[in-house]
């Protein structure tokens, strides 16, 4: 199989695959996911992934049953029956198979837990974003990895129609996070991020980059700052599974960074190193 899909326990090809209609994700989004990458055929950082897993389904109180090791066992099984030895790894547990209904359903109705693998490449840390803005309208949970994303969608909708890579989500001034990463800045050579709040998700790749930073003696904060604090930070850093330390050259039309390559090469480098040496096989 090219790509493998997982529905409780059933594994086969992705395109084939079908869930049922009653899953409650179909038609509330109830439940919640992660992704990371794999290489040689390993989970990337798979620790820090299931960790932020489990704690979703805490904060949305789905009683996911699988222990941490039949939940790894499953999704390397997925990986194993691929024919790529890299790409993406996803999957979301929702609330269960229930006839529609805003109650949490009866006790005996299990989660379901669905798992698929697609390709994706990491993207260069040579190449550079282009950068808009949006007001940030979503709901205040923003720390829990759910699966209610439709105004990330549209946001990352119009950066694309804008010829951009992503979109800054801000709350009056106050800049959160993008469409489907973080954002970080270098100013004064300390590495800054927003507080880790019910503002933002808790991207595992901002975690290791405030860790790599501190090992390669960058200061860090986390601190609120606004946008115009951003336009003039020395660079701008979008960091997401998929692209792990990005810079950012343009915001709003503007250009923003490009004042301190010296520790974004380091912080470039250090995670080069770091990604590889967890998926070596």
């Amino acid at each position: 199989m090219k790509y493998v899909g997982y529905y409780n326990g059933e594994l086969g090809p992705l395109e084939e695959m079908k869930i049922p209609m009653l899953d409650r994700a179909v038609y509330f989004g109830d439940g919640c996911y992660d992704a990371t990458t794999f290489a040689n055929n390993r989970i990337f950082a798979a620790k820090d992934h299931l960790d932020r897993f489990y704690n979703s389904c805490r904060l949305l109180e789905i009683p996911f049953e699988l222990s941490r090791e039949e939940l790894t066992a499953a999704l390397q099984q997925c990986i194993d029956a691929n024919e790529c030895d890299h790409g993406m790894l996803y999957w979301q547990c929702s609330r269960g198979t229930y006839f529609r209904d805003h109650s949490f359903p009866p006790k005996e109705v299990k989660p379901n837990l669905m798992i698929f693998t697609v390709p994706c490449e990491l993207i260069p840390m040579t190449q550079t974003f282009k950068l808009i803005s949006m007001e940030d309208t979503r709901f205040l949970h923003c720390n829990i990895k759910t699966l209610n994303l439709i105004p990330s969608v549209i946001a990352y909708q119009r950066c694309i129609e804008a010829e951009c890579q992503e979109t800054v989500f801000h709350r009056g001034e106050r800049v959160t996070e993008c469409a489907h990463s973080n954002i970080l800045m270098l100013k004064d050579g300390v590495l800054c991020t927003p507080p880790r709040d019910n503002l933002i998700l808790p991207g595992i790749t901002l975690k290791h980059l405030l860790m790599l930073a501190e090992q390669n003696g960058i200061p860090t904060r986390e601190a609120p700052f606004t946008m115009d604090e951003l336009r003039n930070a020395d660079e701008v850093i979008v960091s997401s599974s998929g692209g792990l330390c990005i810079q950012a050259t343009e915001l709003d039309g503007a250009p923003i960074g490009g004042r301190d390559p010296k520790n974004l090469k380091t912080l470039q480098d250090a995670y080069t190193a770091y990604y590889a040496q967890d998926v070596q096989g």
